[in-house]
């Protein structure tokens, strides 16, 4: 049973939404994409206007500092300081955490000092600060700079914060007394004895293990920020109240604060949300329903072009694609385990001529049953199947986000049936396959996590340590670096996880691959050995981009939108001066196309506004045609990656984007 990780969990919520988990992203700052051209200075004018050869658009000017280029220049400059600063983590330094976590206290007594009607609940730190949630009346963000002045007041104070043991019965004594019904509930929850308060001087308490810092003073007030606001239902159960939850961030000083700020500010200016409408990639339409994805021309060329080398790799490397349906009688989830174990993220069954039928979840019983299909010998291993299924999971509508946490999606799933003494090699060959694929899509740094047995699993003792031997002798082979997560595999086997990191440093949850030792025993699989007797195969998931709606999301994030040249939707935009080139870009349009380049004719506007349109969408390469180009039979290119190659022959033109799409580099 393939369990990948949820849509958002591992991903940054910095994108563009609250921090909602506790995992979010990590530091330091990294930048690595190149930044667009943003003015245009290649236009030459002769005594009778702008000159009809684009040759001139290759031409430079003298170039003269204003004060918006100073302007620009200090801003850079500044962005630059701030993308040097590394930014601790809760791991790396205590004090950080040990701020957060009182911040988290010193807002919630500055929120009863200010609304005393407010419930307090929990209010622990988290990746990038802290939140607190409350139960009161909704509060606005004009509100927060309100309740940030009272947090700065109580941190000037210098209060002591001091820590108090007392009995299970006197906390609940001072609980009621202070009529916290949320507190009375988390008392409950708290197995362990003496019961631990920290107090804020003597004006306000809460439960807590710790750890904080000795006086709020320690806090620097111009290093905290408030950020948002966002409902929460309390314990994660929508059939409880919906809270209020505050969230803030916080740090050890303000060019901390700052930096951290700015990475916000580049994040969003990545958010795939925003550039899926900008450059016309995707969208989710409410007439549909929430979590549903539309794929826009734009977007499902670069889908397609991620399919093609998806599929073409995958074949390379022994796999048999399949297509299998959307929809399976129930009866064969519940063999799966599926109705047991995963059915509140299953959608409802529907009745099909009396008999009970269910949209799938996941993609393993249907190649299970492929497997089935005909007895196979030991002489047959390995096999390999994949198949880039649709899945649908049943998501609540607060829970959706973008293409990070949808309905329904795409999978780039996998199955390799195998010998015990197999499983080292065919998982050192999805590790290759795995280095192969993300390194084309620009991908090289990773993190890597070795999870092993929980405490409730199946399968006996043997098979779990042969399956976790052959994972770690395969990275080591391959020369990864790599984490135990101890008991953190699947109850059906060990797993291989693995997080790319993006442009900005941040760590997405992508390729997984798992040893199941449960469906092939639900299924009742086997094959014959070498002394003819029935024996079950070992079973491996994995997948290697994980759905191809969210590593779309994360390609267009990590890209900012500037996709290379050989995934851009568009390649080149053909841009005429002025209508009289129209008949010879058009021949030059078709051109492209013929040669299997992604070209566009664009015209109806003067050749500036047409230029910057370009570089709007982001366009890789430009063709200007003037008058010259016309009569010469060439182009005058213009790239985005800042170098204006000039004028060129067509089919030269032609060639060198061949060349540099096969290659995968820039033109």
């Amino acid at each position: 049973m393939l369990i990948l990780q949820r849509m958002a969990t591992t991903s940054s919520s910095l994108l563009s939404s609250p921090l909602l988990k506790p995992s979010s992203f990590l530091s330091p700052l990294k930048r690595c994409v190149s930044q667009p051209t943003s003015d245009f200075r290649a236009f030459a004018f002769s005594r009778n206007g702008l000159s009809t050869s684009a040759a001139a658009v290759a031409a430079t000017e003298p170039h003269v500092s204003t004060q918006h280029d100073k302007l620009k220049e200090a801003q850079k400059d500044k962005s630059d300081k701030l993308d040097r600063v590394v930014l601790p983590s809760n791991e790396s330094s205590e004090k950080l955490l040990r701020i957060r976590h009182t911040c988290a206290h010193v807002m919630a007594m500055a929120v009863q000092k200010l609304y005393p009607d407010a419930k307090v609940t929990i209010g622990p730190w988290i990746e990038n600060g802290f939140y607190y949630d409350f139960d009161m009346e909704p509060l606005t963000d004009k509100e927060l700079k309100r309740i940030k002045k009272e947090m700065d007041r109580i941190i000037c104070r210098n209060l002591p914060l001091v820590r108090e043991e007392v009995s299970r019965e006197e906390a609940q004594r001072r609980i009621s007394t202070l009529n916290e019904p949320y507190k009375l509930e988390i008392l409950d929850s708290i197995k362990d004895d003496p019961i631990t308060i920290y107090h804020i001087g003597n004006e306000w308490w809460d439960l807590c293990a710790g750890p904080h810092v000795e006086y709020t003073g320690k806090i620097n007030r111009k290093a905290v920020e408030l950020e948002s606001i966002a409902g929460a239902y309390w314990r994660g159960d929508e059939k409880k109240p919906m809270l209020q939850r505050i969230y803030g961030t916080a740090w050890e000083n303000e060019e901390q604060l700052q930096a951290y700020l700015h990475f916000k500010e580049e994040a969003k200016r990545r958010d795939h949300r925003r550039l899926g409408q900008v450059l016309d990639l995707f969208s989710i339409q409410n007439d549909a329903g929430g979590g549903l994805v539309f794929w826009h021309p734009k977007g499902a060329i670069v889908r397609h072009v991620i399919e093609d080398l998806w599929k073409k790799t995958h074949i390379e490397r022994g796999y048999d694609l399949l297509y299998t349906p959307h929809v399976a009688k129930a009866d064969l989830w519940q063999i799966s385990g599926h109705l047991d174990f995963y059915r509140e993220n299953m959608y409802n069954q529907m009745d099909v001529e009396d008999e009970l039928y269910q949209l799938r979840p996941m993609n393993c019983p249907y190649h299970i049953l492929i497997y089935k299909r005909r007895r196979h010998s030991y002489n047959d291993f390995p096999i390999r199947v994949a198949e880039l299924g649709t899945v649908y999971r049943y998501e609540l509508s607060g829970s959706l986000h973008g293409l990070f946490r949808v309905r329904g999606f795409t999978q780039d799933d996998a199955h390799i049936f195998c010998l015990e003494d197999q499983i080292k090699d065919e998982i050192r060959g999805v590790l290759d396959l795995t280095e192969e694929l993300l390194l084309k899509f620009g991908f090289s740094k990773y993190e890597v996590n070795l999870s092993t047995r929980p405490e409730k699993s199946v399968g006996d003792d043997d098979i779990w340590e042969k399956a976790t031997s052959a994972l770690r002798d395969a990275l080591e082979d391959k020369g990864w670096s790599y984490q135990i997560d101890d008991g953190g595999g699947a109850f059906y086997g060990p797993k291989i996880d693995l997080k790319i990191e993006d442009a900005l440093g941040r760590k997405w949850q992508c390729s997984t691959i798992q040893v199941d030792f449960n469906l092939p025993q639900r299924f009742d699989i086997t094959y014959i050995d070498s002394n003819s007797e029935k024996k079950r195969p070992i079973m491996i998931h994995r997948a290697v981009l994980g759905s191809l709606e969210r590593f779309f999301g994360v390609l267009i994030e990590h890209y900012a939108g500037d996709f290379p040249l050989w995934l851009s939707p568009v390649q080149a935009h053909v841009l005429p001066v002025t209508d009289t080139q129209l008949d010879y870009c058009k021949e030059l349009t078709n051109k492209l196309k013929a040669s299997g380049i992604r070209g566009e004719l664009c015209h109806g506007e003067r050749l500036p506004k047409l230029i910057r349109n370009s570089e709007m969408l982001k366009i890789p390469l430009m063709a200007v045609v003037g008058a010259k180009e016309v009569e010469s039979g060439t182009v005058t290119v213009r790239s985005r990656s800042g170098d204006d190659p000039g004028t060129m022959s067509i089919d030269d033109f032609v060639s060198r984007i061949k060349s540099a799409i096969e290659s995968r580099t820039s033109f």
